[in-house]
């Protein structure tokens, strides 16, 4: 079974960086679609962003385009999400999953209509921006 283990979660003052790790584990079947996403009180969770890993193709949520950036970690099934120009809204426990989807756009989809159906889920890791 996979296990995700997302790390890398701090605080830090607005307009701070952060970079974020997920680590799959213990994965005897085969995923190829990491999504990132995120809870903040009172919201419903948000699709950050996604990588299909079959043509390294990625997907943006809206309010993180141009600040937040996913890619392939140095480390084997490992996915980094690098948080720029943090706000104080992006406060929230963000949380890695992973699936496998027939191509990206598939990935991008099920991030953006059904985030539940993700296969596996990691743990979360707090995010807190302070102003």
């Amino acid at each position: 079974q996979v296990r995700l283990t997302e790390s890398g979660g701090d605080s830090v003052q607005a307009g701070g960086s952060l970079r974020l790790s997920c680590a799959a584990s213990g994965y005897d079947h085969i995923f190829n679609c990491m999504g990132w996403f995120r809870d903040a009180p009172g919201k419903e969770r948000e699709e950050i962003a996604t990588l299909y890993f079959d043509d390294e193709k990625t997907y943006y949520g809206d309010s993180v385009k141009g600040r937040f950036t996913i890619s392939r970690g140095n480390a084997e099934n490992t996915v980094n999400l690098q948080l720029d120009k943090l706000k104080p809204e992006d406060t929230a426990t963000y949380y890695c999953a992973s699936d496998q989807r027939p191509h990206h756009g598939a990935c991008a989809s099920l991030a953006l209509s059904r985030p539940h159906w993700f296969n596996t889920w990691g743990q979360g890791t707090q995010v807190t921006v302070s102003s």
